[in-house]
């Protein structure tokens, strides 16, 4: 999971600057909210891989529903204090709730199921591109060369990437790839985009709401649409989880979903946006040595190149648009 700084340009979460956030140089940086960062690249950059766990015991279905239904109390707890949405606002954030939860976190789910998690891993992390794309769309500003350079060096990368990992063992062409894979890729993709729209969304609901509110809302939404999932996929075949299927729901309902999300706003609120940006880099890192050590999922020269593609792409459409 890849959290994207930069919501719609002219907002707060355009800069990725939220009220309070700290302007200090690195090494004044606190330590506490250092390491919780730090922390939080890890637990992100796990959960592809986890999740490819997750799915040797449950379908894909299931495991995305038990795992918002296991973050939905915390979220609850966190409308605690906060006062009720308008009809208007609900209706908004249950729509984003369909839209991040109900597609963005099913077809990555899916999307994983069916692809290598290391390739699943990158394409996830061109969410900040189609972020910075929503935006320029809904506030009708126009793209820089750059942006849109970036835009096809990062696809290029991804191209690179899925050719590279889904292709099949022994075969004598690059560009083989499986269809299972690259239906997997495309789901991925549509993940990636999803959960974009999800982030530009909520960030102009943000302007009148706390980001906490907005999410923990959405995501109940997105739970009790998905939680009919779990009596029907238990009704077709029988689940046996055990130890390691329940720690990987538990790990990516409370920690990724619902701990993740209140690391991420704390380290936006006391650290330089800079150093919360840059540290994004580092989470598909981590996914994608996790899948090599995991699952045994070869990285080669051409994985890497693919890679560095993907990161130059992301950096290239991250910049900001030029002051008027």
């Amino acid at each position: 999971m890849m959290a994207p700084i930069a919501g719609p340009e002219g907002s707060g979460a355009a800069s990725g600057a939220m009220p309070g956030v700290a302007k200090t140089a690195l090494g004044q940086a606190p330590l506490v909210p250092l390491l919780g960062l730090l922390a939080l690249c890890l637990i992100w950059g796990l959960s592809i891989p986890l999740t490819k766990i997750g799915l040797l015991y449950f379908s894909p279905m299931m495991l995305a529903a038990c795992r918002y239904m296991v973050a939905a109390p915390f979220f609850a707890l966190l409308l605690i204090g906060h006062e009720f949405p308008s009809r208007r606002a609900l209706l908004a954030m249950a729509i984003l709730g369909i839209v991040g939860i109900d597609v963005g976190q099913v077809t990555q789910t899916l999307g994983v199921a069916r692809t290598e998690a290391s390739v699943a891993t990158v394409i996830s992390a061109t969410i900040p591109i189609f972020v910075v794309l929503l935006a320029s769309w809904r506030l009708r500003q126009r793209l820089r060369a750059a942006h849109l350079i970036g835009l096809g060096v990062a696809m290029a990368g991804i191209v690179v990437v899925a050719t590279h990992g889904a292709a099949h063992p022994g075969s004598s062409s690059w560009f083989d790839v499986s269809l299972p894979a690259l239906i997997g890729d495309s789901l991925m993709l549509l993940s990636a985009a999803s959960t974009a729209l999800y982030y530009a969304l909520s960030a102009e609901l943000a302007l009148d709401y706390p980001v906490t509110v907005v999410a923990a809302w959405s995501s109940l939404f997105g739970a009790v649409l998905l939680a009919p999932a779990i009596p029907w996929e238990a009704g077709r075949s029988a689940v046996a989880p055990g130890v390691i299927g329940i720690g990987v729901v538990l790990y990516l309902g409370v920690l990724v979903t619902v701990a993740g999300l209140w690391i991420w706003l704390q380290s936006l609120r006391l650290l330089p946006v800079r150093i919360v940006a840059s540290t994004q880099y580092l989470q598909p890192l981590i996914g994608v040595s996790a899948s090599a050590a995991l699952f045994g999922e070869p990285i080669g020269p051409s994985f890497g190149i693919g890679t560095l593609l993907v990161f130059i792409g992301i950096a290239m459409t991250a910049m900001p648009q030029p002051e008027n």
